[in-house]
């Protein structure tokens, strides 16, 4: 009876090694802290590892494997499996898909943002632009149009921008250059102490950074309607570990996708719905730019910024006025 149960236990140890053995599991780079922002990278967690029975899991950390704006490198190196990004950190390096941060793009809704995102993710072009760091396009992270928070006079008015210091990136830092503006590209997680320490006066965020970031703490004014872009944070893989994974892993990741989507889009709309009330709460005063204002926005930030991107795209081998015009095909399609 012992040799027999001895025997068992072995059979049933090879069998519990060779499970473990056989698991996948993925570390997953990401910065700050749980966020409306980050709600669809835990929910395809969530999701994979239902599908597979636990076998494929995914360990998502906060600010712990690597700088946020170092998760393309990591990812190219396979430091991490999976990371989320934002172009606008470092444009240079992945330079086809700022087309999605150029200023004014006329893009209303967050599921208007994930189908511009999603079509332009799918070109060649910006296919091969990631493939040189590794790194495969999984699904992005929608963002509404941003906003500034700031403290003083509120800057309602162009004039009263001019030489405004502001935190934004990518193509709402240029929209704001070309205004008189100086941004900074701060990160998100140094924005409060810019705003603290007075290193900006302002800060461009959409409504969950603001939050998750507490610059709205500092807030005593936001612009309800300046609305100049947004910024385009992918979630990427590496290439390797995505090839690696077995069919059926595969399935589950590829699968997860719309779903993990469909549950950002329906936690974010949550957040906007009691935005009016969360300013309210801290007592910051909603300010309202007038149309003659956002239309001399538009005339000196929006065309000029654009052709200047097609070109400086476009020499650098880009097929740019085609992605442009993708974005632009993409949002009449998902108006129709």
């Amino acid at each position: 009876m012992n040799r027999f149960l001895g025997r068992a236990a072995v059979a049933a140890l090879a069998v519990s090694f060779a499970a473990e053995a056989s698991a996948t599991e993925w570390n997953v780079s990401v910065w700050g802290k749980r966020r409306a922002f980050t709600e669809h990278v835990e929910k395809l967690a969530e999701l994979v590892s239902a599908k597979t029975d636990g076998a494929f899991t995914m360990n998502i950390s906060y600010g712990g494997l690597s700088k946020n704006k170092e998760n393309l490198d990591g990812i190219s190196i396979g430091a991490f499996e999976m990371a989320q990004f934002c172009a606008g950190y470092h444009r240079d390096k992945n330079p086809s898909i700022t087309v999605l941060e150029l200023p004014f793009l006329g893009v209303n809704t967050l599921e208007e943002e994930v189908a511009v995102s999603h079509a332009v993710y799918g070109h060649p072009a910006v296919q091969a632009d990631l493939a040189r760091w590794n790194a495969k396009l999984l699904m992005t992270s929608p963002m509404p149009q941003y906003n500034i928070v700031g403290t003083g006079e509120p800057r309602d008015t162009l004039a009263k921008m001019d030489g405004m210091r502001v935190r934004a990136t990518g193509g709402i830092g240029k929209a704001f250059s070309a205004v008189g503006a100086v941004p900074t590209s701060v990160t998100a997680t140094e924005a409060y102490n810019a705003m603290e320490s007075g290193v900006v006066d302002t800060v461009a965020f959409a409504q969950h950074a603001h939050l998750a970031f507490r610059t709205i703490d500092q807030a005593e004014w936001w612009t309800a309607n300046l609305n100049p872009g947004t910024v385009n944070c992918p979630v990427v893989v590496n290439t390797d570990a995505y090839d690696a994974l077995s069919d059926s892993e595969r399935a589950a990741l590829d699968s997860s996708v719309d779903e993990a989507i469909a549950h950002y889009l329906a936690n974010y709309g949550a957040l906007l719905n009691k935005w009016d009330g969360i300013l309210a709460e801290k007592n910051v005063t909603v300010v309202t730019l007038s149309d003659d204002e956002l239309a001399a926005f538009r005339a000196k930030a929006a065309d000029p910024i654009r052709e200047a991107w097609i070109k400086d795209m476009t020499d650098i081998g880009l097929p740019a006025q085609e992605l442009y015009d993708l974005v632009m095909d993409t949002l009449k399609k998902q108006r129709m």
